[in-house]
This record gives structure tokens, sequence and C-alpha cells, in this order.
């Protein structure tokens, strides 16, 4: 099973999908890029039982390090890790993991309210081959992601 895919749409999206588990899925969609500092999009998590959707997630070119480039990190140590890895930006964080026979585990978490007492939180884990399909992956989100800073550009080469 791929870790990501294009819909078949010509709205750009990734997936991410569970190579153990086809319930388990992140989808990033409706990307907008109201000036060239930052990006939002939509994520939506599927899992067994479980739909999560948070309609404006953000990242700033000033903030944390780049998703993709977390990403990228996690397919350069495709030998493994010890311990958590981790990245977040508001109401979307992702803790990554190895585990034997070269599997990353990626449990993504989605939390719309961190300050208020009612706010809920959704987590779901797909589990990818590290290398090969966290390097598809960090190549798509980073394409997804940029993509909304540049007018015109070309779609996305899988």
């Amino acid at each position: 099973m791929n870790a990501t895919d294009t819909e078949p749409t010509d709205t750009p999206a990734v997936i991410v999908r569970c190579q153990n588990d086809p319930t388990a899925r992140i989808r990033f969609s409706d990307r907008y890029s109201p000036d060239g500092f930052e990006t939002g999009f939509a994520v939506d998590l599927h899992a067994d039982g479980l739909q999560a959707h948070l309609d404006s997630v953000v990242v700033w070119a000033w903030g944390p390090e780049p998703l993709a480039d977390f990403l990228d990190k996690l397919a350069a140590d495709f030998r493994g890790w010890e311990g958590e890895r981790t990245w977040s930006t508001h109401h979307l964080a992702l803790r990554a993991v190895f585990r034997s026979g070269g599997h990353v585990g990626l449990t993504w978490t989605l939390q719309p309210w961190t300050t208020r007492d009612d706010s809920w939180e959704a987590s779901a884990t797909t589990w990818l081959e590290g290398g090969e399909q966290m390097t598809a992956l960090a190549a798509e989100v980073r394409c997804f992601l940029d993509r909304g800073n540049t007018p015109g550009a070309p779609a996305c080469s899988r």
C-alpha cells in the first residue's frame, strides 16, 4: 500500500495510509496561502471507529521546523533511532517511533483548541516503511505545502 496518494480531483491532497491497517489514514487537503508567510490546510483523520476533521491547520515560514524537513530526517534515519521524535504546530502534532523491521509509526494528533477546558483530541497511528515510503511522504508533503506559496506551480510528480 502506498504511503501517499493524490485524490482523483483537481484539488491537491496528500493521503497517508497505514500499511498495516487500511482504516487508518490522514488526509491533508484544501491548502490555502493568504500571503508568503503562512500556509493553511484541512486535516482529516480516520481510523477504525474514528473520524476527526480540522478546517484550518496553519504552518508559518518562520515557525518550527517544516513538516517536510522533519519527515526527511526520519527517512534519512531508515536504520532506526531510539525513543520518539516529535513535531508540532497549532492543532496538529506528530510523534514518530521506530520499530524493528524498519517500520516507522507516525501518531497524528488533532486538537482544535489548546486552551479550552472542553477541547477534544483525536489521534491515529499510521505505520510506514522507513526509507522509501518516508522519503515519498516527505516529498509529497513538501510539494503540497510549497505549491500554496508558489502561484502557477506545476503539479507534484509521484
